[in-house]
């Protein structure tokens, strides 16, 4: 991927107040699947339910910071700091294509920050760490990221490659898009109406697939603006979304597969919707709420 031909974002930014203030008092260590559904819970109820698992105790409680960090913006101009730099080129490659393809549709896409941080972070859906992934929050419209993420991605999910990190960025920003056009409000809408969110064929996954998709038309458009796709990058893009599936990390982690415990769909399922968003280029084709997934 020659990602240095894409645009540096001015949006990037990072905690100045240090870690966040999580303050794990004796609770138990949960797996990374275990806190990617507390974390799609969290944002979809919009209540803090992580922070109280890491208390121990089951209930609310009191942040030892007690607010949001401050935080400053990120010198995406210092070639020095070739990780900085990838991210925020990146991330400015998701802001054009997607600005291009709002006002095609006569709309204004709203720009999101993204908010690098180390260790734990606050934020408007409550407090978060490393632990649960690169995530996106609608109550503060941040996608979240701790850059040691990509090396566990390389280690623990075995998915290397520089596009293979840019479909994780865009992932998030393609759950920026839902918020944008109204996917998180219907959703939970449905909720209210009982519309189940866990499962196979839960809200939860239409949700994250639909987010897959939509990382995928934007790999594509991206592409037709910049041709910086390498021999290989698809595929280690695809191989990501193969490794983080419901299916794959379950069976790594437990040994057996519950599909009523799915979030994000399983690996074939979040192969196929990237591919699609990819192929098609088109954001009329990521309608994962209609139908079979």
């Amino acid at each position: 991927m020659d990602w240095g031909k894409g645009r540096s974002s001015d949006n990037v930014e990072q905690g100045s107040g240090g870690g966040g203030g999580l303050s794990p008092r004796g609770g138990g260590r949960l797996g990374l699947g275990g806190l990617v559904v507390l974390v799609i819970l969290s944002l979809v109820f919009k209540r803090d339910l992580i922070t109280p698992f890491l208390s121990g105790d089951g209930t609310a409680s009191q942040q030892t910071s007690g607010q949001i960090q401050s935080t400053t913006a990120v010198d995406c101009h210092n070639p020095a700091n070739q990780q900085i730099d990838f991210v925020c080129r990146v991330f400015g490659a998701t802001e054009d294509t997607w600005g291009q393809i709002f006002a095609e549709h006569n709309a204004r896409y709203v720009q999101p920050k993204l908010h690098l941080f180390r260790g734990s972070v606050q934020t408007a859906c409550g407090a978060a760490s490393t632990a649960v992934g690169p995530f996106y929050c609608p109550g503060d419209q941040k996608v979240y990221l701790d850059l040691d993420f990509f090396q566990e991605l390389q280690n623990r999910f075995h998915a290397a490659g520089d596009f293979a990190r840019a479909y994780v960025i865009a992932h998030e920003v393609g759950h920026h898009v839902q918020k944008l056009i109204g996917v998180f409000d219907k959703a939970d809408q449905a909720r209210r109406q009982g519309a189940a969110m866990q499962g196979a064929t839960g809200l939860s996954v239409r949700q994250e697939l639909q987010a897959d998709c939509f990382a995928g038309v934007w790999a594509n458009r991206s592409q037709q603006r910049l041709n910086w796709l390498q021999d290989g990058d698809v595929e280690s893009a695809l191989n990501a979304a193969s490794q983080i599936g419901d299916d794959t990390l379950q069976r790594e982690a437990r040994g057996t597969v519950v599909p009523d415990s799915f979030t994000h769909g399983t690996s074939a399922q979040r192969v196929k919707w990237f591919r699609t968003g990819f192929q098609s280029g088109d954001m009329a084709s990521c309608n994962t709420f209609a139908g079979p997934i």
